[in-house]
């Protein structure tokens, strides 16, 4: 399998290099030269496999002979080491709750098979790897989990300050040893700007060996589409007719890997791409015109994006067919009155508790099925509600106990070095740091 840069299809690479460059000329993401199609008695007999046995199925045809069978097994085992169960809320509503890894975020299965994959690579070369990343909130603590202590990566976490939640900034700033954060003073939108500048100053990549763990690293993106196939194999189990599926999205890499799969044969009803006031891609659906904007403080802080990344592989996935893809993608805004409402609401009626993004997604699919009545589907619950306590305890006037996994991190200290949204500022920690 070859990966062409987007921005220049001349640039072809294979996996291994696609994933420790990042991205390409340009600041180009990679693709896939092909859609590998899914064996349909595999599909048909999800059931029937265990989920470490899908998710290499889902993901040796991107790999292929680049990491060993055995060894990509190894890193399949750990990174789907924990469960991921599919519950109803409703008759006609449930959740794929993607929250039970080691940062309580759906982003741990992504970060885990990178860092392992890009270990693997690494490990027959001198050179010292620079994991340079943007986080709207969950990407950082997911990353810095994933890739702490791994010999021969350093890790630099760009987080805008006050707009990530107590957990989430625990959870990226307390680790310390390879993983440095950096409090930036602006938005999610700035920080990916800075890194982006990074990739593309030459003083900096002769100097550093620079890679990327956001969704733009196929790496990270791809094995995202096991969601859809672990959520699908728990669906079949009780419902005959494909589900609506509903993302809360922010970079779109979620819901990207989501269509992935479908075009690989997953058979689902249609796509929703939940959003917060940040409602770029809803507006495209109204008007065909992508037009980025400065990002927007919202509740749902890991949906705050201005400008999402990986938009460009699903007008890929799509051949740029604005008609097509609104066949099977539709796009809501919830803002965040009506996000309290819908997780009071939920508690309520249901007893269950939404974190804000998932809040968003319920109220997006629960918009989706009035206008579309005697359809069902599921929602992605991204991360745990414990880790937006101000707005969740507000909502459902209760205590959200911390889980036991976080109480010694809750008690560390915050190691972080402030910058303003200024690339000299960025350029000359990398290089001093170097």
């Amino acid at each position: 399998m070859k990966y062409y840069n987007l921005k220049d299809s001349q640039e072809q690479v294979n996996f291994k290099t696609a994933t420790i460059q990042g991205q390409g000329k340009r600041k180009g993401l990679f693709f896939p030269e092909n859609i590998p199609q899914f064996d349909e008695k595999f599909i048909q007999n999800l059931s029937q496999y265990a989920d470490e046995e899908i998710t290499y199925e889902c993901m040796k045809a991107f790999i292929n002979d680049e990491i060993p069978s055995e060894v990509l097994r190894n890193i399949i085992a750990e990174t789907v080491s924990f469960e991921i169960p599919l519950k109803k809320i409703n008759d006609k509503i449930s959740i794929l709750e993607l929250f039970h890894g080691p940062t309580l975020a759906f982003k741990d299965v992504g970060a885990r098979f990178m860092s392992r994959c890009l270990s693997y690579f690494l490990k027959d070369q001198d050179k010292k790897v620079t994991v340079l990343v943007a986080t709207s909130g969950d990407t950082g603590g997911a990353v810095a989990d994933g890739f702490y202590d791994l010999p021969g990566i350093e890790v630099v976490i760009l987080y805008p300050k006050n707009r990530v939640s107590p957990v989430q900034e625990k959870q990226l700033t307390t680790l310390g040893k390879n993983i440095y954060a950096l409090e930036v003073n602006g938005s999610f939108d700035d920080c990916q700007s800075l890194v982006k500048q990074a990739f593309s100053n030459e003083e900096i990549n002769s100097q550093l060996f620079l890679t990327s763990a956001n969704s733009i690293n196929i790496a990270r993106w791809l094995p995202q589409q096991i969601y859809y196939l672990l959520a699908l194999k728990q669906w079949l189990q009780s419902e005959e007719e494909p589900p609506v599926i509903c993302v809360p999205s922010g970079n779109f890499g979620n819901i990207c890997a989501g269509l992935l799969a479908h075009l690989r044969g997953l058979p689902t009803e249609h796509f929703i791409a939940a959003c917060n006031s940040n409602d770029i891609i809803p507006q495209y659906f109204k008007t065909g015109n992508f037009i980025p904007k400065k990002a927007l403080a919202t509740l749902s802080n890991a949906m705050d994006v201005g400008d999402p990344s990986n938009f460009v592989r699903i007008l890929e996935l799509f051949n740029n067919e604005f008609d097509t893809l609104k066949n099977k993608v539709s796009a809501y805004t919830i803002d965040d009155q009506k996000t309290i409402h819908t997780i009071t609401d939920v508690y309520e009626k249901h007893q269950y508790i939404l974190d804000p993004h998932s809040a968003v997604a319920f109220a997006s699919l629960e918009q989706y099925l009035k206008e579309n009545p005697g359809k069902k589907g599921f929602i992605l619950g991204t991360a745990h509600p414990v880790k937006f306590p101000e707005a969740v305890e507000k909502a459902v006037k209760t205590k959200i106990e911390i889980p036991a996994s976080l109480n010694d991190l809750m008690k560390k200290e915050k190691k972080t070095i402030e910058i303003n949204s200024d690339f000299e500022e960025l350029r000359r920690f990398l290089l001093d740091k170097n």
